[in-house]
């Protein structure tokens, strides 16, 4: 039994499981088939297919559909989701809690996401979103019906910075490790194992008005951009005093300019900070300690590594938004509670950002589609 002529709607969101298994479900008498597929096509393309029998079997509308996006559209790798190629192991001690553990990232299919599970509690999920955030003070956490994940950051970090888009997070206790205060261990796991690019494009968060968060002589700001830009501007008290970095991602220079920079804290403030419950696994290995006469455990990495471990937490803490963001991101003395404020306020208006993909290029205005399945005309991408 004959389709007959076609128009088919490619769309990203689903996988091709989902697309085939429905394929021949649908009711003949429709003038056209609405599929969503996730695959390197373009934002949408749309093609008269002409002859198409369900008698066809799953692998031929497969090879079929397969060769006719890669004979038409260029294939970017940097506007593809991506995740790790194989599993990741850390150990150490969390920052704050100064609780062991161990966590493993796993490679997640596109359009997944991170997602955070908790192998001691029934391996119960936490989404790296917005709305899971919880407390913001000196780290990131997040909590769902009353499960804690926190220090998130540096992770979320790397996993942005170094273009992965979907992992998942598998931890026995509350608390991300430390490692050595920075994001080095995974960059360099990451370029370890390799990453791998997955078939479904990449959808960016782009920013159409600014967006702002004030308070006081604090500041963070997002604007319209081409890529994603961010400048930040502190001022600590000596030995730091005032400095400025700023950094495009778009630029892939996150590994060598961005995640070897440490966290920090002054010694001054040690004893506070532990009757709180904070930095009780903070030590010399894992933070640059701050006496008023400089780090007393140098050398810095960086001449400017203060600032740069702030863009550092700023690019983990604007992952909460769910997507990486197409725009200029501007910060003046802000820190997490304002970070994750700031995503709160830009997913929350919604005529503030839309959804979209980069522009990918068409190869050819007509092809013949492998398997015999007539001649689609490509219409648009």
């Amino acid at each position: 039994m004959l389709f007959g002529i076609a128009l088919w709607r490619l769309d990203l969101g689903r996988s091709k499981q989902q697309f085939l298994a429905g394929a021949f479900t649908k009711p003949l008498q429709m003038p056209c088939l609405r599929v969503e597929y996730g695959a390197v096509c373009g934002e949408f393309a749309t093609a008269e297919i002409g002859g198409v029998t369900s008698s066809l079997d799953e692998a031929a509308v497969r090879a079929a559909f397969d060769g006719f996006y890669l004979a038409n559209f260029s294939f970017n790798p940097t506007h593809q989701e991506q995740t790790i190629e194989s599993p990741l192991e850390f150990s150490g001690v969390g920052l704050h809690s100064g609780a062991p553990v161990t966590m493993r990232l796993l490679p997640a299919p596109a359009g997944s996401g991170i997602v955070f599970r908790r192998t001691d509690l029934d391996n119960f999920e936490i989404p790296a979103t917005g709305r899971n955030v919880a407390k913001v003070s000196y780290a990131t956490s997040l909590m769902r019906q009353g499960v804690l994940i926190s220090t998130t950051e540096h992770l979320l970090s790397a996993l942005i910075g170094m273009g992965v888009d979907n992992v998942i997070v598998e931890l026995d206790n509350l608390e991300l490790p430390i490692l050595d205060g920075s994001a080095k261990a995974y960059v360099e796991a990451f370029q370890q194992v390799g990453i791998r690019v997955q078939r479904r494009r990449r959808e960016y968060i782009r920013v159409l008005r600014p967006v702002e968060v004030r308070e006081g002589d604090k500041f963070i700001g997002v604007y319209p951009g081409e890529g994603y830009s961010i400048a930040y501007e502190i001022d600590f008290p000596a030995p730091i005093g005032h400095d400025s970095f700023s950094v495009d991602l778009e630029t892939e220079t996150y590994g060598a300019e961005i995640a070897a920079a440490r966290t920090f804290g002054y010694k001054a403030d040690e004893e506070k900070l532990r009757n709180m419950g904070l930095i009780r696994g903070a030590g010399p290995e894992n933070a640059i300690i701050l006496t008023p006469k400089g780090p007393e455990n140098g050398p810095l990495r960086f001449a400017d590594e203060y600032v740069r471990h702030k863009v550092l937490d700023l690019i983990g803490d604007l992952a909460l938004a769910g997507k990486r963001i197409q725009g200029r991101v501007v910060a003046v003395r802000a820190g997490h509670a304002m970070h994750t404020a700031l995503v709160s306020r830009l997913m929350k208006d919604r005529s503030a950002w839309e959804l979209a993909y980069a522009p990918i290029a068409a190869k050819a205005a007509e092809t013949t589609v492998p398997g015999g399945m007539g001649n689609p005309a490509l219409v648009g991408a």
